[in-house]
């Protein structure tokens, strides 16, 4: 999740392995298909059934995720993670009210955090009572107008190791390896030899393989249908074997092309068997971080989209963001060449600074955002919950410091394709432009936080016979007239 330290050289290589397709797989999808009846899904946010609605929108190098009204979605939320409880009190710190005080705020995208060592803790043994409790935390999320990804998240391989989260203990396999937890710097565990072992078995093992498949459609036919899911994010932080005789950026490439690669075509097939709709998220390594861009292959899959995460390592170590530096830019530069020759939308998975109150966390903030306008489509921020730390909120459940400016003015949903858009802060003004396009209907929506403008905003739109109205924190803006006419909506405050 967050890299405190990264070493130079690290231990091991990389095999290549086929894609695989069980038939163990099949039969789980049979058996929880029965188990758990299909919901009324109208929509899962990626237009398909409708004939000639896309799936998703392009304009330049940038794509879309498209709702089923063939609109070009923006989505902007949090992660929702309980690390400390597990067994009979998962999920305890993730209440109805997490969600509701985000969508009060105009969020509307959650990162569900959950783990494959609670939800199979022996092999084959499915908890069903953690599915419900995943599915309630859905209904919630439905109930205030959020979509949610659900994240299989491991740190440091999962509970053999130190007590980390993620991986079952039963699928480890270390070749009796040794392993040393790393006080104040448990990113540098990921090289331990035994670790690396771990990882480098569940990719090649034909039976961890197919265990990591069968969760995935347990999940998928569980909770696919479910109207709040958007889709899956398939492992958080992937990590594996890097080679030694090589530096840090050339292992994790070879990694990244090779084995990583191949784990998300096959976990994309195993949701694939039960689930057609919903998006796949898929992460590079943490290595994008320092600016490399990633070496992965194609994702053989229709609805695959593209999950970074944006940390500075520095940060990570407790410095504050350098206003001087190139952190920003160098990630932004790494970041966009794949999913632009892919076609694939960007939802950056997780960001955010461990403490928000040092000096430059204001233009920290204002920047980040800002480059995330630039690049991608939406985010979810490392995370909502109160206390210390990454939290969002204090303990009373106030926004911390500096933490104001993500609650932001975007559109949720463009009646057409974005051409430009961005919110300057100092001046509280958003702009918006956009084309019309003959396959979207339905109006323009943007979000419009209360928090924002408290004492209300003036709008203004550019081009022909266009309407707007507001519905509570929602702008929406009706045009009509030829395609391809160009909008520009702009809020300011009064």
């Amino acid at each position: 999740m967050r890299m405190s330290r990264v070493p130079l050289h690290p231990p091991g290589r990389t095999p290549l392995h086929r894609r695989l397709r069980t038939a163990a797989a099949l039969a789980t999808a049979a058996v929880l298909l029965a188990a758990f009846p299909a919901q009324a899904h109208p929509g899962n946010g990626n237009g398909q059934g409708n004939g000639h609605r896309p799936d998703r929108v392009t304009v330049g190098n940038r794509t879309y995720i498209a709702d089923d009204q063939g609109r070009a979605t923006q989505w902007r939320g949090f992660n929702l993670a309980d690390k400390g409880h597990s067994g009979a009190d998962a999920f305890a710190d993730i209440q109805e009210r997490d969600l509701r005080d985000m969508a009060a705020r105009g969020f509307n995208l959650a990162r569900l955090v959950f783990f494959w060592d609670d939800l199979e803790p022996a092999p084959g043994r499915y908890d069903r009572t953690y599915l419900a409790k995943m599915r309630r935390i859905l209904d919630w999320a439905d109930r205030y107008h959020i979509k949610v990804v659900l994240d299989a998240h491991q740190d440091v391989y999962g509970p053999a190791f130190n007590g980390h989260r993620g991986i079952p203990a039963w699928t480890t396999r270390t070749d009796g390896l040794p392993y040393e937890p790393i006080p104040g710097d448990w990113f540098s565990e990921y090289f331990e030899p035994s670790v690396q072992t771990a990882f480098d078995h569940l990719y090649t093992d034909h039976d961890l393989r197919a265990a990591h498949a069968r969760m995935w459609t347990t999940v998928a036919a569980a909770l696919g249908r479910h109207p709040a899911v958007l889709g899956y994010d398939l492992m958080n932080e992937p990590f594996g074997k890097l080679a030694a005789d090589t530096d840090l950026p050339t292992a994790a490439g070879r990694f990244e092309a090779g084995q990583l690669t191949d784990l998300w075509n096959r976990l994309a097939d195993a949701v694939r068997l039960v689930d057609r709709d919903n998006w796949v998220f898929v992460e590079p390594t943490v290595i994008v971080g320092l600016g490399v861009p990633t070496q992965l292959g194609a994702i053989d899959d229709p609805h695959a989209a593209y999950a970074p995460h944006f940390y500075d390592t520095a940060m990570e170590a407790g410095a504050d963001y350098d206003p001087e530096g190139t952190f920003i830019q160098a990630y932004e530069a790494a970041i966009t060449d794949y999913p632009a020759r892919n076609r694939m939308p960007v939802i950056v998975g997780e960001w955010g600074p461990p403490d928000p109150t040092l000096p430059h966390m204001r233009t920290y903030f204002t920047r980040m955002t800002a480059a995330m306008d630039r690049f991608s489509s939406g985010w979810t921020d490392w995370q909502w919950c109160r206390g210390g730390g990454y939290c969002t909120l204090t303990a009373n459940g106030q926004l911390k410091p500096n933490h104001d400016l993500l609650v932001q003015p975007y559109a949720r949903a463009t009646a057409g394709d974005p051409v430009s858009y961005g919110y300057d802060p100092a001046t509280r003004t958003y702009t918006l432009t956009y084309t019309t396009r003959a396959n979207a209907d339905g109006p323009t929506e943007i979000a419009v936080p209360r928090d924002v403008y408290p004492r209300g905003y003036n709008v203004a739109v550019q081009g022909r016979n266009a309407d707007w109205d507001r519905h509570g924190q929602t702008l929406t803006v009706t045009t009509r007239g030829r395609t391809g006419g160009t909008y520009t909506v702009t809020l300011t405050p009064r």
